[in-house]
């Protein structure tokens, strides 16, 4: 069985709005067993609606589709399906008393406009909206070979969408698949070396005809496996991905630093709170991207005390360094990494603290120098300053972090 998704609505077509609608139904609709062959968006126009939406139903058994059921004449979801189907659009009473109900609840009169909200294209099933004034819509349109093809159409507000999806859309599409096994996934987080070197030590783990299925994703260094399996029940899925857990944390090591939502920053602050220990960072390059990620983490402020953000050399004077002393060229020096963080240590009086250095200009040698201070002095890490400008800051920030995580699982790091 396949499905294709579509978004609704000129504020996608033209770039205003980002469709994150799609992305979160196709994780749902993996997760119950259905495979998303196509994303389609299309912008506010009724014979283009009518065109997406018969591509669509010739190509893919379910058909989830967001936006255009409001009330407005640019909504048109509704009509472009009652076209489709050949049919005319019919109210539904119960859907209309249940839109006026929710405006007498806010102590507001319900605009007429509101009314279409209750029309349904004859044969359709309203998918019940509980805290919205747009129902969706449950049709299935005949396809010249085949079974009908079923579609789904909710509101474009994810709140909305989303509580849908949960009460009535995804045990529908279940019921409607005869759907009865637990799709489950885990996700792995890695970091330190690049996707080809890291699949290179997974022999066929990443093999597409294998089971459980891992996949293999990159979003700025950050490499992450997604593990799939499915069982009768959810227990009996994750039993089925164990073994391949195992295999991938034997062969990766301490490349794997966590897993789901885990980003290098919650690994760092886990092991500082299981060690009673703080940290302070002293950032130039990475413009205080380290102090953003770790003040954002659950618990961070037990072990993340706080630091200072550099743009040129008279923010040293917060310090007891001195730029003169250190002369122009020594700015971007190792000198000036190790004093910086010798002395963000003495004024913070953290257990540690990671220093990310100048990035380099055009004319300089292509290297920055990162600096972490410990209880047993300062060490000093040159890292090649290369790649893509867009994600040299990210990339930079999350060595950094790197770096501190794996001293600090040392067992004698001090």
């Amino acid at each position: 069985m396949r499905a294709e998704i579509i978004a609704i609505g000129d504020e996608m077509t033209t770039g205003q709005r980002l469709d994150t609608n799609s992305q979160w139904l196709a994780e749902r609709l993996l997760e119950i067993g259905v495979s998303v062959a196509f994303h389609t968006t299309v912008g506010d126009q009724l014979a283009d609606n009518v065109l997406v939406f018969r591509q669509a139903c010739e190509r893919a058994d379910i058909v989830v589709a967001s936006g255009g059921l409001g009330p407005t004449a640019d909504d048109l979801t509704r009509q472009a399906l009652a076209d489709l189907a050949g049919v005319p659009l019919v109210q539904d009473d119960a859907m209309l008393e249940h839109i006026k109900a929710l405006f007498a609840r806010r102590k507001r009169a319900m605009p007429p406009a509101n009314i279409v909200q209750a029309l349904f294209p004859q044969g359709s099933r309203p998918i019940p909206n509980p805290h919205g004034t747009a129902p969706g819509i449950d049709i299935e349109i005949p396809r010249a070979v085949g079974k009908p093809a079923r579609v789904f159409a909710v509101p474009g507000v994810p709140a909305e969408m989303k509580e849908m999806w949960a009460a009535s859309v995804g045990p529908a599409i279940q019921e409607h698949l005869g759907i009865t096994k637990v799709i489950a996934h885990h996700r792995i987080k890695c970091f330190g070396v690049g996707e080809s070197d890291l699949e290179a030590m997974l022999p066929d783990i990443i093999a597409r005809q294998r089971y459980p299925l891992v996949g293999i994703t990159v979003s700025q260094a950050t490499i992450t496996l997604r593990i799939t399996a499915e069982g009768e029940t959810t227990a009996a899925a994750r039993a089925a991905m164990q073994p391949t857990i195992e295999t991938i944390q034997q062969c990766l090591g301490d490349l794997i630093y966590g897993e789901e939502d885990d980003e290098l920053e919650h690994a760092v602050i886990r092991r500082l709170a299981e060690r009673r220990e703080t940290m302070a960072v002293v950032e130039w390059g990475t413009g205080g991207l380290l102090a953003n990620w770790l003040s954002d983490c659950l618990g961070s402020s037990g072990a993340f005390t706080g630091g200072l953000v550099i743009r040129n050399p008279a923010a040293l004077d917060l310090l007891p360094i001195s730029a003169d002393e250190l002369g122009n060229k020594a700015d971007r020096s190792r000198k000036l990494i190790s004093e910086l963080a010798r002395a963000a240590k003495e004024r913070f009086g953290t257990d540690w603290v990671l220093v990310v250095g100048p990035f380099p200009d055009q004319s300089e040698q292509q290297i920055v120098h990162l600096g972490l201070a410990a209880k047993d002095g300062v060490e000093i890490k040159a890292i090649p300053y290369v790649g893509h400008p867009s994600i040299l800051r990210d990339r930079t920030a999350k060595q950094a972090l790197d770096w501190l995580r794996k001293r600090a699982n040392t067992p004698s790091a001090t």
